[in-house]
């Protein structure tokens, strides 16, 4: 039985949740794999911790949280402050390099891609940043098909958007591509 356990995880308002969502409902509905997800947020809106988990498994899933994360997200510093320590050392970390500026103190292996500017120069909005994110998980990981984060993804996005996240996570799919093979 494959387990794989990952943390997304930056400020309020990133959109880690929803992502989180994507991720799970991709891996269930769509990719024929058991998930769970669970979130945890401060109280601001905006600007506090946001956190979201999801454990993938093509088997039962006993225990719902996170030990070690396979594969952590850092959208923000104060993320890879609180979590870079928490995981495998054979995992993969990807922190957005506009966000996190000192990722010396990786456990594991380290991907950093500019997944905010990649939102604004490929799909027109910064706050597709966590779509972009999706797809660069989905590269580098493979733990869900983009066949299903698509799917997964046009029933979760507002109406009307579903084509700037189409366009983020095509392009952060690339971005996470091109970091395998350089």
């Amino acid at each position: 039985m494959a387990r794989t356990e990952l943390r997304l995880s930056g400020s309020g308002g990133q959109g880690l949740i929803l992502a989180g969502i994507i991720l799970g409902e991709a891996a269930a509905l769509h990719d024929n794999k058991q998930a769970v997800q669970s979130q945890s947020y401060g109280p601001e809106a905006r600007g506090g911790a946001s956190r979201s988990e999801v454990i993938i498994s093509t088997g039962p899933i006993d225990y719902p949280k996170v030990r070690e994360a396979d594969v952590l997200l850092c959208m923000s510093q104060e993320s890879f402050t609180r979590y870079a320590g928490t995981m495998k050392t054979d995992g993969i970390l990807i922190y957005d390099t506009l966000h996190v500026k000192d990722a010396g103190h990786a456990r594991a292996r380290a991907v950093g891609l500019p997944l905010t500017r990649i939102a604004q120069d490929k799909a027109g909005k910064k706050i597709v940043a966590n779509v972009v994110a999706l797809g660069a998980i989905a590269a580098l990981t493979r733990v869900v098909s983009m066949k299903a984060l698509k799917a997964a993804l046009k029933n979760r996005v507002p109406k009307g958007t579903e084509e700037i996240n189409l366009k983020a996570l095509e392009a952060g799919f690339e971005a996470g591509e091109k970091a395998l093979k350089g």
